[in-house]
């Protein structure tokens, strides 16, 4: 049977917050948004032929998943505070520097949660091949890569937490 407490997926405390205000949001105002339109709609008339109406429950039902979705997310977290990690090697949280090894080309990336990643901020998830790579290495070690081009070599140049 597995533990429950090691299924638990990292997320920081920034993406936690994020997620509770989105959640927020969504029962606050898109929930009482949507249920306005649906009578509104309904008091159009017949609503088996109403394309408001179906637009309005079809967006009812989109916002009810992600509210779902997002109260699940933060129930199974382990919300981490990275700026308490002291660790002598890349976990989860640190912000990374590395170099490409054949084209000398550098990135930095913090490692985040899944619902935090996001590229082009320099954001990867904790899941991704990149930051499983990564992780349990220091300053110095090589992180290989599979891809669909074949290996990729990264050496870690620098990593800190904050």
């Amino acid at each position: 049977m597995a533990n429950p407490i090691s299924d638990k997926l990292p997320m920081t405390i920034q993406g936690k917050l994020n997620l509770e205000a989105e959640v927020k949001k969504l029962i606050m105002e898109e929930r009482p948004s949507v249920i306005r339109a649906i009578e509104e709609a309904r008091a159009h008339g017949d609503i088996s032929e109403n394309a408001e109406y179906e637009a309005a429950k079809e967006r009812q039902g989109m916002i009810e998943g992600r509210i779902g979705e997002i109260q699940s997310r933060l129930a199974g977290a382990e919300v981490v505070d990275t700026s308490m990690i002291r660790a002598d090697r890349v976990v989860f949280g640190a912000h990374v520097k590395i170099v490409d090894t054949e084209t000398e080309e550098n990135f930095a990336y913090q490692i985040v949660g899944v619902d935090e990643a996001d590229v082009k901020k320099g954001m990867i998830s904790v899941l991704s091949p990149l930051a499983r790579a990564l992780i349990g290495k220091k300053v110095g070690d090589t992180a290989t890569v599979q891809s669909p081009k074949g290996d990729k070599e990264f050496e870690i140049k620098e990593f800190y937490y904050r």
